[in-house]
């Protein structure tokens, strides 16, 4: 199998001469091309010895001599070693799981991930034979990673967490759920939720409840939002948990997710909302960060076979429907697209700053100057704006009154008015704000309700003279008579 370079930069190949009985493991998988040239370090240099300062400028000659070497392989021996080494690693993995087929945004981003594995176990190959130290298998390789230390204990910890929360608001609701008409989730009533924590920006506002921008994360509005919730949490949490960290996780996770919320509080005041989606989603957009990070390496002929690489543009398509069918259970109670979009946004910026991008030198990519300052400014870019922007959001909540909205017409991107073959004012839920409408009962002249209406004008509802004041059906009645009465609602 020969080894793709840069364009320009021809290939070498070790001497089969030159092996050693560490690696036999791995002779019949190597092919290499007729024409390539085999190379040993003492016949590059008398004095030369296997060294990586001597690699870099074998590579840099080969570099300068490329017009010469056109038409040979040429690749110096110690990257020859680390790069068959990482092919051995990835045929061992197709052996194992088969051939990979990405579906979807977490798809490929397992596929990166394995690459990830494969590219350590190969730098820890280069060092166990630099030191004389025996060789780990591929397979107790891949299979520590799976233990111990690496196990994703922050993803474990967010499913407890959840799974206790939706008894417990089940519990509270007397173990029963509402019917779809007020709940489409199959969960709990709206007062329930605010009981256990959910984001409500009048409270938050008005009576320094800040601690809802936390507790609301680990609510969920029924059954269906927490089963759909809890299994995108446990493939994409576990994929980056295992794969960057226990603090990469929590940072991409709790960073997006208070920042989704904040967003939510602002532009959606009246609005109840509750979920994990806006953590999830940052985890999703530090996914879409990592795979734009690796993009040329992820997509390059040397890591995948021969028209593979067109399946994983299919990851694009996919991403568009996976945004689209969130996007469309975002317009349903209790969850919002302001938590969804904004987490994606804030998880991809964290991404950024806190994803490590895979060792392209390892496969001899080499990188100008320009293009790592590029990386270290937009590394840090990232952070930064993900800082600044959370915090202004902050202040423009809390400076706010917690119940009008700077963009009374952005609530259609969270809820449109369902069912829509009803009449409108028979559906399920609504997305003006006449469910938190008041009215004072007034007696003289004639009997009728001063009605307040959303945008704060007052109309007067008539009522039958002779009919029973109930207050509590009048109350039920509020939300129908601001629709029909009022000419505005927001």
């Amino acid at each position: 199998m020969s080894v793709p370079q840069d364009e320009g930069r021809p290939d070498v190949h070790l001497s089969p001469r030159h092996e050693t009985k560490d690696n036999d493991e791995t002779n019949s998988s190597i092919k290499f091309p007729t024409h390539a040239t085999f190379l040993v370090p003492s016949e590059i240099h008398p004095n030369m010895i296997d060294r990586e300062e001597d690699t870099a400028q074998l590579r840099l000659l080969a570099g300068k001599l490329s017009a010469d070497w056109r038409g040979e392989d040429f690749m110096a021996p110690a990257l020859a070693r680390r790069i068959r080494d990482f092919q051995f690693a990835q045929e061992k993995r197709r052996r194992k799981y088969g051939d990979e087929r990405p579906w979807g945004i977490l798809g490929l981003y397992d596929h990166l991930a394995a690459i990830r594995v494969d590219v350590e176990w190969a730098e820890d190959a280069a060092w166990r034979r630099a030191n004389g130290d025996s060789y780990l298998s591929w397979v107790d390789f891949d299979a520590s990673k799976k233990r111990g230390v690496n196990r994703p204990f922050f993803t474990y910890f967010l499913l407890c967490a959840c799974t206790i929360n939706i008894i417990i608001s089940i519990a509270v609701n007397g173990w029963i759920v509402e019917p779809l008409s007020v709940n489409p989730m199959i969960g709990p009533s709206k007062e329930t939720l605010i009981l256990m924590g959910a984001k409500y920006s009048d409270l938050i506002v008005n009576y320094n409840e800040a601690w809802r921008l936390v507790t609301s994360i680990i609510l969920h509005a029924g059954l269906v939002h927490y089963f759909i919730n809890m299994l995108a949490l446990w493939f994409v949490g576990t994929a980056i948990e295992s794969t960057h960290g226990l603090l990469a996780a929590m940072i991409l996770f709790v960073i997006p997710a208070i920042g989704g919320i904040i967003l939510s509080a602002i532009f959606l005041p009246a609005y109840i909302t509750v979920g994990a989606s806006g953590g999830i989603f940052g985890l999703i957009g530090a996914c879409l960060a990592d795979i734009i990070m690796n993009w040329r390496l992820l997509f390059s002929d040397f890591v995948n076979e021969s028209g593979k690489k067109h399946k994983h543009a299919m990851v694009i398509i996919f991403l568009l429907v996976d945004i689209i069918l969130n996007s469309i259970i975002g317009l349903t109670p209790y969850v919002d697209n302001f938590t969804h979009l904004g987490g994606m946004a804030i998880g991809f910026l964290c991404g950024i700053s806190t994803m490590e991008r895979l060792p392209s030198d390892f496969f001899g990519i080499q990188q100008d100057w320009v293009t790592k300052t590029k990386q270290i400014v937009i590394r840090f870019f990232g952070l930064i704006v993900s800082i600044i922007g959370i915090l202004i959001a902050t202040i423009i909540l809390l400076e706010g009154d917690g119940e009008t909205t700077p963009c009374p017409s952005c609530s259609w991107l969270s809820c449109v008015p369902f069912p829509p073959w009803n009449d409108y004012s028979e559906r399920w839920w609504y997305c003006d704000d006449c469910g938190n409408v008041s009215a004072e009962i007034v007696l003289e002249p004639n009997l009728h309700l001063d009605l307040e209406c959303p945008d704060g004008r007052s109309v007067d509802v008539d009522l039958n003279s002779k009919m029973k004041v109930d207050r509590v059906e009048l109350e039920r009645k509020l939300p129908k008579y601001c629709r029909d009465f009022c000419q505005e609602v927001n």
